[in-house]
């Protein structure tokens, strides 16, 4: 099997959640004009509408408005992601925005409602029924869940909620979190138990933006790895690992209304987010050397999915309301960035770490022991033909006129035992049957008898427990069709594969149509012709006035940087743009 490398950019959509209650008691007006087929949104300032100051337009590859449904969310977007997971490529995927706009129910959802869902649920049931319906490959699932709290990394799943981890680092795996513990999962039903034992050791808090306000960044990692056989007759592993990642919101604290503990808390929040800003920063600008990764603990974690061999998806949340215009417009430009950086996605062919492989070495071990042991005895045996007759004390009558030529039989090692055990059964009757025996002659017959049966019972508890063992190691290794079925009937399979393919429909269509904006907007005037002179002048007004209007909206984009203080870097690429484009006209 190949391995795949080429660039690819991270892809990012938008959420806008809808009106909250008291957004709507406040008497705030939506500034949000979301076109979902175009994956266009355009925010428009109220406070400077009599200005006529053009709305700010942003593309994404995919934008959702205050109606999107979580099914759609999910197949439209995280999806395809998810299956190259299950290839063998990392993949990545972290809500952004704003406290209060949605990030954790677009990440965890309503676990119980099958509408309402979140994708990491949905993850959940793709991963295991993927597996389900697999052939000739085994697979095995593992979670893990840590938070980012004020800089210090806690294992959620760790009886000791005190323990702080640190970050290392390896050439061969990249950067991870010394002595994070990991759960197998074996069921959709597992891995949500560990998820919600997890979350109950979040940092939560409530503030004025939100009564369930996130206080830490939180992620959980999936890693499958996949074992089947290739086309050279060998077995290869492939080890692809999933972050789904919830991070703690953007706050200002004239807005939440943070004091104490929640300022402190909201301080290191916005010095974390700070930092990722600069890192997507540094990654798009392509003249930085030196990309600041080591400025927080999250950006570190999150090295492999910013510029690094991982597919990565960003879904920023937004609010509608003019009252978070300026927070709004913040994220809208952060994702903007981020939809530039160019990652190496690779599959993970055969680590050297694979859990996998490692089950599969210790079975074949304890296997070829218990052989060695006494597993699968030879045991010849002749072959009786005609009527079978007793004597008269009920001893087997032997004719040996009646028996065939002696013949091996293969025995496993429990029916060995077995078959050891029902003869000593029967020289134990026959020793107390024999009359013409003395008593002590008898005594001493069954005292070796009692030994030979205590025997067989050591030996039987013995290969008991080695078959326990592997019994319990191969219920940890999934295989499609065998110790994980698939339950879905063909009626709810057809109408999941035609809700899948209305969601490529969909995306196509959204490709297109970006596409063909992007041509019409960079079309050059050479070879047109017009029939008269006013149709020249109206063709190249109205091309002026776009044009114009762009000059305008860049501008504001100019003097929005620069009275927000985002940096130096940030301003100059966009006034270059600008003088480019004026020396050509």
């Amino acid at each position: 099997m190949s391995k795949k490398k080429s660039d690819e950019c991270v892809k990012v959509v938008v959420r806008c959640r809808p009106m909250n209650e008291r957004e709507i008691a406040g008497g705030f007006e939506s500034v949000m004009n979301i076109d979902t087929n175009r994956g266009h949104i355009e925010v428009k300032n109220l406070k400077t509408a009599s200005n006529n100051e053009p709305p700010k337009t942003f593309t994404f590859d995919a934008v959702y408005d205050c109606n999107s449904k979580q099914t759609d969310l999910y197949d439209e977007t995280f999806r395809p992601l998810v299956e190259s997971v299950l290839e063998g490529f990392n993949g990545t995927i972290f809500a952004y925005g704003q406290t209060g706009t949605g990030k954790t129910f677009t990440m965890e959802g309503i676990r119980n409602d099958p509408e309402l869902k979140g994708v990491i649920p949905n993850s959940f049931e793709h991963i295991f029924t993927h597996i389900s319906r697999s052939k000739d490959q085994q697979y095995l699932v593992r979670a893990s869940y840590l938070e980012i709290y004020q800089e210090e990394i806690r294992d959620l799943l760790s009886k000791d909620q005190t323990r702080r981890l640190e970050l290392k680092e390896r050439p061969d795996t990249g950067v991870y979190v010394k002595e994070l513990s990991s759960f197998v999962c074996k069921s959709v039903k597992e891995i949500e138990h560990v998820m919600t034992v997890g979350n109950q050791h979040r940092s939560t808090g409530s503030t004025n933006m939100n009564e369930h306000s996130s206080r830490s960044h939180a992620i959980f990692i999936i890693t499958i790895e996949c074992s089947e056989t290739g086309l050279d007759g060998d077995n290869h592993i492939r080890a692809g690992k999933l972050n789904l990642v919830d991070l703690a919101g953007s706050e200002r604290q004239a807005k939440t209304g943070a004091a104490g503990e929640r300022l402190k808390e909201a301080t290191k929040i916005n010095l974390s987010l700070s930092a990722l800003g600069n890192v997507i920063s540094a990654l798009v600008d392509g003249k930085s050397s030196h990309i600041p990764y080591r400025d927080s603990k999250l950006t570190r974690l999150l090295q492999d999915s910013l510029g690094g061999n991982a597919k990565t998806i960003m879904v920023a949340n937004i609010g509608p309301a003019n009252y978070n215009y300026d927070e709004s417009l913040t994220t809208l430009r952060y994702a903007n960035r981020a939809k530039n950086i160019k990652n190496k996605p690779r599959i993970n062919e055969d680590p050297k770490d694979a859990l996998l492989r490692e089950f599969q070495e210790e079975i074949a071990r304890l296997r070829k022991h218990l052989a060695e042991k006494g597993g699968g005895r030879k045991q010849k045996r002749k072959k009786r033909r005609g009527k079978v007759e007793y004597d008269a004390d009920g001893r087997e009558v032997i004719d040996e006129d009646f028996l065939d030529d002696e013949e091996t039989e293969e025995l496993d090692e429990e029916q060995f035992l077995k078959r050891q055990q029902e003869k000593l059964e029967a020289e134990k009757v026959a020793i107390m049957n024999d009359k013409n025996m003395i008593s002590e002659e008898k005594e001493k017959l069954l005292g070796e008898a009692k030994k030979k049966e205590q025997e067989l019972m050591r030996q039987e508890k013995y290969i008991n427990d080695y078959q326990s063992k592997i019994k319990a190691m191969e219920s940890k290794l999934l295989s499609g069709g065998k110790n994980i079925i698939d339950h879905t009937n063909e009626q709810q399979k057809s109408l999941e594969q035609h809700r899948l393919e209305i969601a490529e429909r969909k995306r196509i269509e959204r490709e297109m149509c970006q596409q063909i904006e992007t041509q019409e907007a960079s079309a050059l005037e050479i070879g047109e012709t017009y029939s008269g002179l006013q149709q020249e002048v109206d063709i190249k007004t109205k091309k002026l006035k776009k044009l114009f209007g762009k000059l305008q909206a860049t501008k504001s984009e100019i003097q929005d940087i620069q009275v927000c203080g985002s940096g130096g870097n940030s301003v100059r690429p966009v006034r270059r743009r600008f003088r480019c484009k004026k020396s050509r006209w």
